[in-house]
């Protein structure tokens, strides 16, 4: 595969895509940057490459899909906004690997789980490809989160669950933030949870829809 791309596969379409994120919103220059560095068509399905950097989620193997630009920058810019940086990351739900690769160019030190072996195997050449040998990948049930390399600065979740698992919340450092999506396969929200000294605190922004975090693993 042609990693820099070509046509509708070209830097010039990423650079398209990330100025129509900025025209939706999205302000912080380090994510739209990232966005702009990594090859999304190199993480979707072969056939699907000539729309790799429209504003959509596509379909993925096994009923998965691939996050839409839109909101995986939206996510990463909550978690930044006020902070120097995401410190040590966990991303539940890696998927096909692109956004543990946007994760990467934020962070040198970002975990990765997925429960669905065949998606983390691709995930895992999709990195190979870049060159992103920084992101650790683990085959795991999200809901544990991944206790050995406990505490994170920062979680992401790229499936929805009806409640952040207590699990996550205690991986999660003093003065780190978690963000995921909220809610039930009709109604969802992004919902940015930050720990502090004395508890933690909830606040929810766009409406989203992801598939639903589940337990186990395949």
């Amino acid at each position: 595969m042609n990693l820099q791309g070509i046509g509708m596969t070209s830097q010039r379409m990423r650079t398209r895509m990330v100025e129509r994120l900025r025209a939706e919103g999205i302000r912080d220059e380090r994510v739209l940057a990232a966005l702009g560095t990594v090859p999304r068509h190199v993480f979707v399905e072969p056939a699907l490459a000539h729309r790799a950097y429209e504003d959509t989620a596509l379909p993925l193997m096994l009923g998965q899909t691939i996050s839409q630009p839109f909101v995986v920058a939206r996510m990463i810019e909550l978690l930044l906004a006020g902070r120097a940086g995401l410190g040590k990351v966990l991303e539940v739900g890696a998927g096909c690997g692109y956004q543990a690769a946007v994760l990467a160019m934020l962070s040198k030190d970002v975990y990765a789980v997925e429960r669905i072996a065949p998606l983390l195997a691709r995930a895992r050449d999709n990195l190979r490809q870049l060159r992103l040998t920084g992101v650790r990948l683990k085959h795991a049930d999200g809901n544990f989160g991944l206790p050995e390399a406990a505490p994170f600065d920062t979680i992401t979740l790229a499936a929805a669950a009806q409640r952040a698992p207590q699990t996550l919340l205690d991986q999660l450092s003093v003065g780190g933030r978690l963000i995921l999506p909220l809610g039930t396969d009709r109604s969802q929200v992004l919902a940015l949870i930050e720990r502090g000294a004395d508890g933690f605190v909830e606040t929810r922004f766009d409406a989203v829809r992801f598939v639903p975090l589940l337990p186990g693993v395949e």
